[in-house]
């Protein structure tokens, strides 16, 4: 599907995040409880990106990169096949000994040339066959692939997700396939056993069970993240008809989250609500993108109410609340937790049927929600300017960002955004009051970057390219540019 672009200012690699004279948003900052306060100057601004002579990954000077794994090229252990392909959210957790190990999602629907295989003990439904589901990848700071196998299988479309305080992984199914549903791909044919579109949790060394975690519902989920105190999950909705919701599940009251608590909580329990943001007046925003840059950081107060059923038995989740209950928005994208609050991006909304009345188009938005003042805020904001029509060829001399999706806070405190957009796709860099750099981009195709993770020590960046199916480590003087 077509997103749009926006023009922007442009020097170097660099691009201003906001289209508006005297305005610029800030993405993060060293105390991300007020994402919005502009930081002093003297940041060090990425160098322009420099052609690949590989034709693959276009980066800064000084920065390199390796290829981890390549879909139906580099092997899976234990004769389980090639890697899967559609790489999309990832986590990175430190392995010790100069390793480490990351857990990979696949966003595939039933019936792929290259899904994830069924391997015994992984496999929750048997009736997606060569779907979705998550590979655990073990590598090193130089990327080479020290092997790679499957965690959970028969899940389908396992679009992102989160890592979890405790160092597991939770994956989310972007679907609403119910069991019975049937499925045909490539010639072949089948049904589903078992309802998807829930989460499940992997470990990172690679043992995972295959039990959905109902009490987090049954939706469209796209990620999530946890908060410091282990008591609430935030997760966003990619959906439409009508546009998805961001939701926060609370814990059994005196209760808190730990490893393999998720899978043993009975399908009600704790508290699963919809986001309601609040207008002077005290009405719900109907949708995001009545919102423009007019509004970039300033707080509305946050209620949250329930969800009726959240299994979706007979309507989906989305659909149990009438318009003007709650806050909705067109793809609820990435999330990414910190101890003060949390990051979710809104990817765009300008497709006819993406907007109720009177709202304003845009190509995306960063929101930060903040867990003590209960308030969120717009904390940068890519205004519609412009169409790409489907199929066009990417501009690669282009500096046009749109389409935030997946993101991460860096160790230092930064941003750095994953676009799915039209035309080239870069993966980005963001600052507190100032502006928004290509720091990667996607020189072989037009394909969107998915799951940038850093390690721990700030050393790489992992990032996948959806297709065709790679995962990148890139090195480079990170802190220099991003902290």
């Amino acid at each position: 599907m077509p997103t749009s672009r926006r023009t922007l200012l442009a020097g170097g690699a660099a691009g201003i995040g906001l289209a508006v004279a005297g305005a610029v948003p800030a993405l993060a900052q060293g105390s991300p409880g007020r994402p919005y306060e502009p930081a002093g100057n003297g940041r060090v601004p990425f160098p322009p990106l420099v052609d690949d002579p590989q034709g693959i990954l276009a980066l800064p000077k000084g920065f390199s990169y390796a290829i981890v794994t390549r879909t139906g090229v580099t092997r899976l252990d234990r004769g389980q096949g090639l890697t899967p392909s559609d790489h999309d959210g990832m986590a990175v957790y430190n392995a010790g000994r100069g390793r480490y190990t990351l857990i990979q999602n696949h966003e595939i629907d039933p019936g792929a040339e290259f899904g994830v295989p069924h391997v015994k003990g992984t496999v929750y439904d048997p009736g997606a066959v060569d779907a979705g589901g998550c590979t655990v990848i073990t590598t090193d700071r130089a990327g080479r692939n020290l092997g790679e196998y499957v965690a959970i299988s028969g899940t389908v479309s396992n679009c992102a997700g989160g890592p979890t305080p405790w160092g597991t992984w939770l994956t989310c199914e972007e679907t609403e396939d119910r069991a019975g549903d049937k499925w045909e791909e490539g010639g072949r044919s089948g049904a589903f056993q078992k309802d998807h579109g829930y989460v499940f949790e992997v470990w990172a060394d690679g043992s995972a069970d295959p039990t959905p975690i109902k009490c987090l519902g049954r939706y469209a989920h796209e990620a999530l993240a946890i908060d410091k105190d282990r008591t609430n999950i935030y997760l966003s909705e990619d959906a439409d008809g009508p546009n998805g919701l961001f939701y926060r599940w609370t814990a059994p009251r005196g209760g808190k989250v730990g490893p393999g608590t998720l899978t043993r909580l009975a399908p009600t329990a704790g508290t699963l609500a919809a986001m309601q943001i609040i207008m002077d007046d005290g009405s719900v925003l109907p949708d995001v993108a009545y919102l423009t840059s007019a509004q970039l950081g300033r707080p509305f107060p946050v209620r949250w109410i329930n969800v009726p059923e959240r299994d979706a038995k007979t309507t989906p989740v989305r659909k149990q609340f009438a318009d003007g209950q709650v806050t909705r928005g067109r793809k609820f994208e990435g999330v990414w937790g910190t101890d003060e609050g949390v990051y979710v991006v809104n990817s765009y909304a300008w497709e006819d049927g993406d907007l109720p009345a009177d709202a304003a188009p845009h190509d995306g938005m960063v929101w930060f929600y903040d867990y003590r003042d209960q308030t969120i805020q717009l904390v940068t904001y890519f205004p519609h300017q412009s169409t790409a029509e489907e199929g066009a060829p990417a501009k690669y001399g282009d500096l046009t960002f749109d389409g935030p999706d997946n993101l991460t806070v860096t160790p230092w405190g930064s941003l750095v955004l994953a676009e799915d957009g039209a035309g080239a796709s870069h993966v980005l860099g963001a600052f507190p009051g100032g502006p928004t750099y290509a720091i990667a981009r996607n020189q072989l195709n037009d394909s969107e970057f998915c799951g940038p993770t850093f390690t721990d020590d700030g050393k790489v960046l992992f990032v996948n390219m959806q297709d065709p199916g790679l995962t990148l480590a890139i090195t480079g003087p990170w802190q220099k540019y991003l902290g």
